[in-house]
């Protein structure tokens, strides 16, 4: 298959950091540090292993989860699910070395492997026991057929999905390098995820959803980005829960300037925003992302709950009334890939399910721990899908660590 040019590259550094218990001291979390240099744009992060002391969790008390509907010939959940996710964006295949510590330029052989933030929560979400659909669009080529068999073998509604004859799926070639530093290559010039039409939605699948969940990877480019406004402002209309995790990469986008201005052009429509410690950063231009008063800019008068990842230290939670941390799982970290998309499964797993946690900070916390433990199992095992948990991994390890 001949593979599109235009190819961006970005090394990730997953370099450790020195043991500590105060998240400022850290490397970095599941978030992005951005830099740009030479030709190639780049973009770095240092991921922090999970070293940090042992958490000390009270009492579990009961997790509500609301079982799987029954699924049809594409994973459908039934028409009446009321705890349905409906994850918007893009869906890739990822091509992981066979032998790590080299370098793509090194690497003799490639494993391909299913990625792409929404639908790796809306697949987290079905592990979970959870309702999910993704809406996307993939190449109607060979990899893009195998992406929607996928969906459909973790439950996950497919019907969203459109499939574009003139525009492959979107691919990104990945290495853990003897550096420790994780390399990116994409390869989407354009990719048939950026040409998603707004014609092309599933506005009743929207419609039907408990939360709708999305990126601001789909806002870079037209059409996608009417499309992804489109999808928005219907759910809204319909009284759906909106979640937003901008999972900024901005090698992907113009300038820091476009990507900035994009990531906030939708802000105020979002109910539930999940953000990282760079993100607050980047988004208010430097100032101290571990400042109460700095991420309370951040917190438009709609907003019901903002989220602020710390990688291996847990999370801080804001809402109108009530705000903390919920300390993480100590876990022996292996591939940091996905545990942020884990989290955002875990937490919506459970608000589909009841949203009394965004009234009652008991149940908030106790909802927020078992979104920490859906992320921090997900860093024991490499890869993002492959290494997403089943809701009996994450109570088992919940009461182990109470234990």
């Amino acid at each position: 298959m001949a593979l599109h040019s235009g190819a961006l590259c970005f090394n990730i550094a997953a370099a450790a950091a020195a043991s500590t218990s105060n998240p400022r001291d850290a490397l970095g979390s599941w978030g992005n540090r951005i830099s740009t240099s030479g030709f190639c744009r780049l973009s770095t992060v240092r991921a922090s292993p999970f070293s940090s002391p042992p958490p000390l969790f009270p009492s579990i008390s009961p997790l509500r989860f609301q079982g799987k509907a029954v699924a049809g010939d594409n994973g459908s959940p039934e028409p009446n699910d009321s705890s349905l996710v409906v994850c918007f964006g893009e869906m890739l295949i990822d091509f992981v070395p066979t032998v790590s510590g080299l370098s793509l330029a090194e690497s003799a052989a490639f494993k391909k492997a299913p990625g792409g933030a929404p639908a790796n929560v809306a697949v987290g979400i079905s592990r979970l026991g959870g309702s999910s659909a993704f809406i996307g669009k993939v190449g109607e080529d060979e990899f893009g057929y195998m992406l929607s068999d996928i969906l459909k073998e973790n439950n996950v509604n497919n019907e969203g999905m459109r499939f574009d004859p003139g525009a492959r799926t979107a691919l990104a070639f990945v290495t853990l390098r003897k550096d420790g530093e994780r390399e990116f290559m994409f390869y989407r010039n354009p990719s048939a995820d950026m040409l998603l039409q707004p014609s092309e939605l599933d506005f009743d699948l929207i419609k039907r959803a408990k939360i709708f969940h999305y990126g601001s990877i789909s806002l870079i480019t037209e059409p996608c980005k009417s499309a992804h406004i489109a999808a928005a402002n219907a759910a809204k209309e319909a009284g759906v829960i909106l979640s937003y995790d901008p999972n900024l990469r901005l090698p992907l986008w113009p300038s820091a300037e476009s990507a900035r201005e994009g990531i906030l052009s939708i802000w105020d429509l979002a109910d539930i925003i999940k953000i990282s410690e760079e993100e607050i950063s980047f988004l208010t231009q430097g100032e101290d992302p571990f400042d109460d008063a700095v991420v309370r800019k951040l917190f438009h008068p709609n907003l019901k709950l903002l989220l602020v990842t710390e990688g291996p230290y847990g999370c801080r939670y804001y809402t109108k009334v009530f705000n903390g941390r919920v300390d993480g799982l100590k876990v022996d970290a292996v591939d940091t890939t996905g545990a942020g998309d884990a989290f955002v499964a875990g937490i919506l797993s459970q608000l589909a399910s009841d949203i009394a946690p965004l009234q009652n900070e008991i149940r908030l916390r106790e909802a927020l721990k078992f979104a920490n433990a859906c992320g921090a199992l997900t860093v024991t095992e490499r890869g993002a899908i492959p290494a997403l948990p089943s809701r009996e991994a994450v109570l088992n390890a919940l009461l182990k660590s109470v234990a």
